[in-house]
């Protein structure tokens, strides 16, 4: 198993995005069916693992009725486009508000292109505004996760090629009846994918609410696994503010074949990762940094490695003796400081020390249930069974909740 490393200059600054207006879009989010606080698990036996003293793993496993966090883009960026586009007198954005004010939705579609988590999501919302859905795939992606698109009502089409190829193709289905909701920019195509990177503060807002009424500090180091950037960015604008009296330290996370951040910042400039790109980290198969992004990724990141599929898989089964099922994306951020283990050198360029907190976001659940089950050696119904008992036998504790 083998790993790539990058190491920046230690980051000052970032080219910030907007801020959304007081409340929002956590607020938007409280009005969806199904909304809670994910859990922020301390993890001591993995911490032990993995050489730090504390790691925190935020769960989202499970986020508004989805296998991922990516609703919480997919959703924001949803409304903010409808209102822009179709409502632009509406002031109340709600689900139930969106809804009302739509009435008739007859023709009108949301377009998409997805790896599966961030389609879904966009699915999802078009099921519950009552308008269509297209969401184009790259070929070969798992059949598990283009059936849960479809279980959502929307009809998935799959491009012959990568990613960006159903990137490209989902941007010709713009019009004045089909919005085209996507999570990596192009010119003249950035307020939808700048809510996409909003959308997800939610969740680092609510990490930051729990460790403060817990009276606990902010994390040292905070790996974040990247496709084209966005959630990087949303991570490293949170983290890395000018304003946050201990920011921390920035690490961006990619498959080996799909490190086209890690490529740009050698580079300096945007620069493509050939395919093909085969990670079964499907989520983070991407060979272009949104535009968007990148500025972001480049002003706040202090480093980045690209880590083989053996280190994913290899942290899905540690988090699956401590009680959390993590897909193969979602388990990247783990993986990447097994990847490390016993290279002082990389993990004192990573920040990384013994008296560390290190916190991990678990961005999925087993969205490709075959292939969880073949490299845990359990199915994931297995884990969620006995999640309880697993997590109390290792010491699992969620801060600021009863496990």
């Amino acid at each position: 198993m083998t790993f790539d490393l990058y190491l920046t200059h230690e980051a000052t600054g970032l080219l910030d995005l907007p801020d959304p207006a007081p409340g929002d879009p956590i607020d938007f989010h409280r009005s969806l069916p199904g909304y809670r606080v994910t859990p922020l698990l301390d993890v001591p036996d993995v911490a032990s693992r993995v050489g730090v003293a504390r790691v925190l793993v935020k769960d989202e496993s499970e986020r508004l009725g989805l296998p991922a966090f990516k609703m919480l883009g997919a959703s924001w960026a949803t409304a903010r486009a409808i209102q822009r586009e179709w409502l632009p007198e509406l002031r109340e954005l709600t689900i139930d508000a969106l809804r009302t004010a739509l009435g008739s939705t007859s023709g009108r579609r949301l377009a998409a292109a997805t790896d599966g988590n961030h389609g879904r999501g966009v699915a999802r919302m078009a099921k519950m505004l009552g308008l269509g859905a297209t969401i184009f795939v790259p070929a070969g992606m798992a059949a598990a996760r283009i059936g849960d698109i479809e279980s959502e009502g929307a009809e998935v089409i799959v491009v012959d090629g990568s990613y960006d190829d159903a990137i490209i193709r989902s941007a010709q289905e713009s019009s004045d009846l089909v919005l085209v909701i996507s999570d990596t920019s192009w010119e003249g195509y950035t307020q939808t994918p700048t809510d996409v990177i909003l959308g997800y503060s939610t969740m680092f807002t609510e990490i930051d609410d729990v460790l403060e009424a817990n009276g606990q500090r902010n994390p040292d180091v905070v790996l974040l696994q990247s496709g084209v950037g966005a959630f990087a960015a949303a991570g490293l604008r949170h983290f890395r503010a000018p304003a946050r009296d201990h920011p921390s330290r920035g690490i961006i996370v990619e498959p080996t074949h799909a490190d086209c951040l890690l490529r740009s910042a050698r580079a300096g400039v945007i620069a493509e990762a050939p395919g093909p790109h085969d990670s079964t980290m499907a989520g983070l198969n991407c060979g272009l940094p949104s535009a968007l992004a990148w500025p972001i990724v480049k002003s706040a990141a202090g480093a980045y490695i690209s880590i083989d599929d053996e280190h994913a898989h290899a942290a899905m089964r540690l988090l699956a003796d401590n009680g959390i099922v993590a897909g193969e994306s979602g388990a990247a951020g783990l993986a990447a400081l097994l990847a490390t283990l016993g290279a002082e050198d990389a993990r004192a360029g990573l920040g990384i020390r013994p008296d560390s907190v290190v916190l991990v976001i678990n961005t999925e659940g087993a969205t490709d249930p075959v292939n969880y089950a073949n490299r845990v050696g359990v199915p994931a119904a297995t884990v969620l069974a006995e999640s309880l008992e697993r997590r109390r036998s290792t010491g699992v504790l969620q801060v600021g909740g009863i496990e």
